[in-house]
């Protein structure tokens, strides 16, 4: 049975209120990722409370917490951190970039050069980076949420596929409902200011291995292996369907079934359903799809096309 896992989760959620109004479904797909140890990729017009949700999940949750504004002229060597002659000692030290951390933002990760994007998928995979020939070890929780503003392309620089695949999710923030965003404006009114957080009573969790145990929980819950097959055939289908220039890889098998599997522990489960498989499918599998031109022109989206392959996939009894 879990015990940590739905006491911690509505915690955060508890806390999330009060600096944050609707966007329920992303809060959720964040909080699956920190649980499932992967990254996210966080998509939404300006304004959005994007950062905002980043910044106080990491409070609540006892993180450290780093923040890296992309720019074209961002170097690798400004993430990772650069070795420094001590001309008192005669010997090189390490300078720590923003990469040793707990959360790291990437804050509009589409604004600098591959090259410099690059400079995140060894730590996005293996949660080390190498400096000058010599690995360093990151951050046991070592997660990157990154932004990206879907409505402005000048001057930004397309994801390289192989650091998409290492997104364990893409979370779509739309706007508000008219009744939240009300809300919002009779919070600012009322003295609210996002830009002062330290004002925010907000609880920490008491207990900082909080996290530690509820993704020990979700690693070692088990899924049914008529479930296992669900995930295996939606992947596949993905590879066959007439819309689809290329499918999902191997590696979205997996996010699918540590993605749903966390979604149960949010949820108070210790074991995954084909619901929670249906309900993680969009967010995990939408960035590692390529839709065919013919399919674009025909006004397909991925998330129609995925969503049309769930429907034809038998789900298991």
């Amino acid at each position: 049975m879990l015990n940590t896992t739905p006491s911690t989760v509505a915690h955060i959620r508890n806390e999330l209120s009060k600096t944050i109004v609707g966007q329920d479904d992303a809060i959720e797909q964040i909080l699956v990722a920190v649980l499932a140890e992967g990254h996210a990729l966080i998509e939404g017009v300006p304004g959005t409370a994007k950062t905002l949700i980043i910044k106080t999940i990491a409070k609540i949750i006892g993180a450290g917490f780093s923040r890296i504004q992309f720019t074209p002229d961002l170097m690798p060597s400004d993430i990772t951190g650069t070795n420094v002659f001590n001309m008192q000692t005669s010997e090189f030290s390490l300078r720590q970039g923003p990469i040793f951390t707990d959360i790291l933002l990437a804050d509009e990760i589409n604004r600098t050069p591959p090259k410099t994007q690059a400079a995140l998928l060894e730590a996005m995979e293996e949660r080390q980076t190498t400096i000058d020939g010599e690995r360093y070890p990151l951050s046991p929780i070592f997660t990157v949420l990154a932004t990206e503003n879907p409505i402005e392309y000048e001057g930004t620089y397309p994801l390289p596929e192989a650091q998409l695949d290492r997104f364990l999710l893409k979370i779509l923030i739309d706007y508000p409902q008219e009744t939240e965003e009300q809300e919002i404006v009779a919070r600012w009114d009322a003295g609210f200011n996002s830009r002062h957080l330290e004002q925010v009573e907000i609880t920490p969790i008491s207990d900082p291995t909080a996290i530690h145990v509820c993704r020990n929980e979700v690693r070692t819950m088990r899924m049914e292996p008529g479930v296992q097959k669900y995930v295996v055939d939606i992947v596949r289908k993905t590879r066959s369907h007439p819309s689809i220039l290329y499918g999902a890889s191997p590696r979205a098998s997996v996010a699918l079934l540590l993605c749903s599997k966390a979604l149960a522990a949010i949820r108070g489960r210790d074991f995954p359903t084909p619901d929670d498989i249906r309900d993680v499918s969009l967010p995990v599998l939408r960035h590692r799809l390529a839709l065919r031109a013919e399919a674009e022109l025909d006004g397909a989206t991925t998330d129609a096309v995925i969503a049309d392959i769930i429907k034809t996939v038998e789900v298991p009894r």
